[in-house]
């Protein structure tokens, strides 16, 4: 099962978070301008799919990432370094590949 066979809402996010898998990740990328996924792209990926599972639905906003990817890859980095990443604003567009549910919130903060 790919990408376009499973249940998504209007702005292409998974209805089911359950139905996402690395390969998913990769052909929703795609469709969304991000031609490969590098290894950053998958740590932010597996961070924030984490944060949701494992603290109740959290999705961080670019602040947090920020602060968490500066601690994973031991270096500082800014929300530009996110959004090099991520084009399409990375709270959205990385919640997205990861199969996360839309979120409401308006802004990176």
């Amino acid at each position: 099962m790919g990408y376009a066979d499973i249940q998504k809402n209007e702005n292409g996010y998974l209805d089911n978070i359950d139905d996402w898998s690395e390969d998913i990740a990769v052909e929703i990328a795609s469709a969304d301008g991000i031609a490969e996924l590098s290894e950053r792209h998958w740590d932010l990926i597996k961070y924030l799919r984490s944060e949701f599972t494992d603290n109740h639905g959290s999705q961080p906003n670019e602040r947090n990432m920020v602060k968490a990817m500066s601690a994973a890859w031991d270096e500082k980095i800014s929300t530009k370094d996110l959004y090099e990443l991520f084009p399409k604003q990375p709270s959205k567009q990385a919640a997205k590949i990861a199969g996360l549910p839309e979120s409401k919130r308006k802004g990176g903060y």
